[in-house]
């Protein structure tokens, strides 16, 4: 099993990188082989020295990762490592721009859609996000917003999108569509009510067993986790090994988030949180749930990061009906919401310490921003 290596030290909140190491594991597991991933990623793209890397040089690395990672795990047979590496990769090109015809021609078509691995999903939702905005800005005609504020209809769009030169797989165009009107759900200029309609039709009509599920679930987070309503509460394992619940926190705000040890971007955002916890303890409760299939990974990650300080559970016990990942509808290992102090969702989703959650507690807690300094990934 991993065992993860002790934290360096941390000085003035600098963001430091953890290099896990493995200690008498079969180099073929499944967390061996993504540690080593890992130390391959973090060798490639942490500048030495304080260098900074031009675009240029970062897609050559990129390319250069993908063909060690080849040539390294050549004789693995594991597939979801493979799909594990190849997919990390594609999210790493994504998130410099390599152009729409590049990523898609090369990680998309003509492959297998993989609904259930998480970094296929967080690289297709990356790829395709925004996606009929800019397939309907081009078109002439009947509009996207009419067709889904005004006429609320599944088929309509279904057939506005049929031409697209990427979208000609049916599979592929419905779950472009489920990505993207989950996006426009939380949009101001979209009708929540007439994508709920949408997505309903295609809960009941979908002959793809995992867009049922996930329209499901989305159906079920419409009208559960909007603002405002109640915040479910749930039990998890603490870092003692007893369980504890989310109400412990009654009229307290809550800044809770979902990671994964795994997660290259939830890792980070875990950094920027033990930052927002020094500024904001003695205001708000933060709680982050770890969920990883194994235990060991999470006592493991409690050790190499011995100065959070927050509460850190584990959302999988034999002792759980129900886990939070589940009573929060989280499909994926990265997800953030904040409660107010009366029990209600204040943001669902919430934003990421990246993103700006910041601005938002500065507000709350009428703290001034003069000194802040804004996460940025």
């Amino acid at each position: 099993m991993p065992e993860l290596a002790e934290d360096s030290e941390r000085k003035n909140d600098a963001e430091v990188f953890v290099n896990p190491g493995i200690i008498g594991s079969d180099s073929t597991e499944l967390n061996a082989l993504i540690f080593d991933y890992l130390k391959l990623y973090n060798n490639l793209f942490l500048p030495k020295e304080g260098r900074f890397l031009n675009r240029t040089s970062l897609f050559k690395r990129a390319d250069s990762l993908k063909n060690i990672c080849d040539v390294r795990y050549k004789k693995i047979k594991n597939e979801y490592f493979k799909n594990y590496y190849h997919y990390s990769i594609a999210s790493i090109n994504a998130s410099l721009s390599r152009g729409e015809t590049y990523l898609i021609n090369n990680y998309i078509l003509n492959k297998p859609i993989l609904n259930n691995h998480y970094e296929y999903m967080q690289f297709f939702g990356n790829c395709f996000s925004g996606y009929l905005n800019a397939v309907g800005s081009m078109k002439k005609g009947q509009s996207l917003y009419n067709i889904i504020n005004v006429k609320a209809n599944y088929n309509q769009l279904d057939a506005f999108l049929k031409d697209d030169k990427y979208l000609k797989n049916d599979s592929l165009r419905e779950l472009v569509i489920i990505k993207n009107l989950w996006n426009f759900y939380y949009r101001a200029e979209f009708s929540p009510d007439a994508i709920e309609t949408i997505i309903s039709d295609i809960n009941q009509k979908t002959k793809v067993l995992a867009n049922k599920k996930i329209t499901a679930t989305m159906l079920s987070c419409f009208n559960k986790m909007q603002p405002g309503s109640a915040a479910p509460d749930f039990m998890a394992r603490s870092k003692d090994g007893t369980m504890k619940t989310l109400n412990a926190f009654k009229n307290r705000w809550v800044y809770l988030n979902f990671f994964s040890v795994a997660n290259i971007e939830s890792q980070k955002e875990m950094i920027k949180i033990a930052s927002l916890k020094k500024k904001y303890g003695d205001k708000l409760i933060f709680v982050s749930v770890c969920v990883d299939d194994s235990l060991r990974s999470y006592t493991n990650y409690l050790k190499s990061n011995p100065k959070y300080d927050w509460n850190i559970w584990y959302n999988y016990d034999n002792r759980i009906e129900k886990t939070a990942k589940e009573n929060y509808f989280v499909t994926g290992s990265e997800a953030y919401f904040l409660i107010n102090n009366f029990g209600y969702l204040a943001q669902s989703p919430a934003q990421a310490p990246s993103k700006g959650i910041e601005y938002k507690l500065n507000v709350i807690f009428k703290v001034s921003p003069k000194n802040t300094k804004t996460g940025i990934r």
